[in-house]
């Protein structure tokens, strides 16, 4: 655990270093507001001798054998499994979210360094029947290159270790930007990196405070030929539009609007269990959270009885207690989002189940805490229908036939992640089929693996991570025409 007496310092080129202008800034713990550590503040300088230092290392890295960079993932998988109790408690104070969440988000985060591991020696290239009897053609998966990597503070580590160990494994260099919120749990995996013994200039690693001009060196420095980006939709398309300019690959995990449909064949009472439970999955803070609940109008009073019960039993508080289920939201901008979001919908007519205000007893006004909320009778015309909500608010909306959940479902410009509970088999395909989001959930709130792709369609993203299709992100197609 860091005190607020340590400065942690950024990883370039195989060293920790403090910024260019020795310029730091402090994180808190958005449980209590207390000081935890201070971070070198990187500027562009910095991320131009990062980005540099990849570029030296990237031949020698990337003319290694597949199984030697596997060899590397393979022991940072191991270091990071010896290390999970105390990246947990790292990522709980500096996150928030309860400690039995952290363990989890650590097996997962280490999940993809195991499978990019094996993946990397299942880079495979093709031989294609040519026209001519003179001609061979022969195909490549080359690695692209430098890589700019910029990561979220709501799954603070894991979505490092989704995007680093492709890349490695693929045989790119990467430099990563973490957010400003949860640079403690970056550097805590790049210390595993460093454990590893991945070679100098391979991983690298840029803390700064301001995250714009960062992004900007990223978009627009030529060595850098493909940007991988988990955050916000309007963040993302303002890298994107910067990357286009050098024609840079470009991967994009945006923002979601997860539509959660309960068929009138479900056990409401089992479908609300479901819903609870990814709903209110980090305090609501997750991309694939449930922000509108669709719930067939025959069942909606069992539906909403169990989903109250439960809401009314989970505790808030830091996640070092036993028991605490909700943690803080991120910041006090988090907070106005919720209540107004909340606010409007009463305003218009939804009825305030349970919830509805901030949490301020027993010390928690120190904190970034909202009550788990139940909102019904929730319509199109309501703010929190359209926006992403990124809290503990669960709104119910009600609904009669398949057609009509599935053109409500799809009213969005999102398409992340979908949920759909249902007992027939024709119509979970047919929802599978019409639902136009990129990974859906058939009675299952869980629908993500480090061997699965996970993207997703319209304004949620560009591209994959997790799988085969993951790794193929960090590969260029190349092709040999041979005359003989």
């Amino acid at each position: 655990m860091k005190s607020h007496h340590d400065i942690s310092r950024m990883y370039i080129n195989g060293r920790w270093v403090g910024a260019n202008s020795h310029a730091t800034f402090p994180v808190y713990n958005p449980s209590n507001g207390e000081k935890i550590g201070d971070v070198a503040d990187g500027n562009r300088d910095d991320a131009q001798k990062a980005i540099h230092a990849a570029q030296e290392a990237f031949g020698l890295w990337s003319g290694r054998t597949a199984y030697a960079r596997s060899k590397y993932l393979h022991k940072a998988y191991q270091v990071m499994m010896d290390s999970k109790e105390h990246l947990a408690r790292v990522m709980t104070q500096e996150q928030g979210k309860p400690l039995k969440a952290s363990r989890g988000e650590i097996q997962y985060g280490a999940d993809f360094l195991l499978w990019y591991a094996e993946e990397a020696k299942r880079i495979y290239g093709e031989t294609i029947p040519a026209p001519r009897s003179d001609q061979r053609f022969i195909v490549l998966r080359q690695p692209v290159g430098v890589v700019a990597a910029i990561t979220p503070w709501n799954y603070p580590m894991s979505m490092i270790t989704r995007k680093v160990a492709p890349a490695l494994a693929a045989g790119c260099t990467i430099v990563l930007k973490p957010a400003e919120a949860t640079p403690l749990c970056a550097i805590e995996i790049f210390k595993i990196f460093e454990k590893a013994g991945i070679p100098a200039g391979v991983v690298n690693l840029v803390t700064a405070l301001n995250p714009a001009p960062i992004g900007e060196v990223f978009a627009t420095h030529p060595m850098i030929r493909k940007i991988t980006f988990t955050g916000s939709t309007q963040v993302g398309k303002i890298l994107a539009k910067k990357a286009a300019d050098q024609v840079k690959h470009v991967s994009l995990e945006l923002g979601g609007h997860a539509p959660f449909i309960v068929f009138e064949d479900s056990d409401p009472v089992y479908a609300a269990k479901g819903a609870v439970l990814v709903k209110f999955l980090n305090t609501g803070q997750a991309c694939i959270s449930p922000n509108r609940i669709f719930v067939h109008q025959s069942i909606i009073e069992p539906f909403i009885e169990e989903f109250k019960s439960r809401v009314s039993k989970m505790l808030a508080g830091s996640g070092f207690e036993d028991g605490v289920s909700i943690g803080p939201l991120v910041n006090d901008a988090a907070i106005q989002k919720v209540e107004r979001q909340v606010r409007d919908a009463v305003d218009q007519g939804a009825t305030l189940i349970c919830g509805g205000q901030r949490l301020k007893d027993n010390d928690l006004d120190k904190g970034f805490f909202y009550a788990p909320t139940l909102l019904g009778g929730v319509t199109p015309n309501m703010l929190i229908y359209r926006e992403e909500t990124f809290g503990p608010v669960a709104p119910v909306i009600t609904f009669n036939t398949d057609e009509e959940v599935l053109e409500m479902a799809n009213d969005t410009n999102y398409g992340l992640a979908a949920y759909v509970y249902t007992r027939s088999l024709s119509r979970a395909m047919r929802m599978f089929e019409g639902l136009r989001f990129g990974i859906v959930g058939i009675n299952d709130i869980n629908p993500t693996a480090a061997a699965a792709p996970f993207g997703g369609m319209k304004e949620s993203g560009l591209g994959r991570e997790g799988g085969r299709d993951g790794i193929a992100e960090y590969l260029e197609t190349k092709l040999g025409g041979f005359s003989i």
